[in-house]
């Protein structure tokens, strides 16, 4: 398995592989453009992770210069429970240290409970005393 950051000619992959892989059924559906702008911005945030050629995972690991973000962590469906997952969060703790990031927050899905073990044996906790507030800009 290789992880590196996406390449431009992979966002449409990426974005068919997520509507497998992903967490989507609370959220509006990722688009082309969102992903371009993205990748635009920063080309190395989102991080896959490949068997041969084929897409198997992604996280976004994004950085604003002060704080530390993931997001879309996702892991092929039958190839979840060998490490893919591991990988990419260490893959994206590794790109914020190098940044000069000192803490990182990971955005999951209340009813995500797959998600949760992961998140909690990389030594991640809930955060009781937050709440996420969102307004759609649309």
């Amino acid at each position: 398995m290789i992880l590196r950051p996406a390449l431009t000619s992979e966002l449409h992959e990426i974005l068919r592989f997520w509507t497998t892989a992903a967490e989507n059924d609370s959220r509006p559906a990722d688009t082309a453009e969102a992903l371009a702008a993205l990748h635009r911005r920063d080309d190395q945030a989102l991080i896959v992770a490949l068997d041969g050629e084929r897409i198997v995972g992604t996280v976004i690991a994004g950085w604003d210069g002060w704080r530390c973000h993931l997001y879309r962590l996702a892991v092929a469906p039958g190839r979840r429970r060998e490490g893919i997952g591991a990988a990419l969060i260490d893959a994206a703790e590794e790109r914020f240290r190098a940044l000069g990031g000192t803490r990182v927050d990971a955005m999951v899905l209340d009813g995500n409970e797959r998600g949760h073990a992961i998140w909690a044996a990389r030594g991640y906790r809930r955060q009781e005393d937050w709440s996420r507030w969102v307004k759609p800009l649309s």
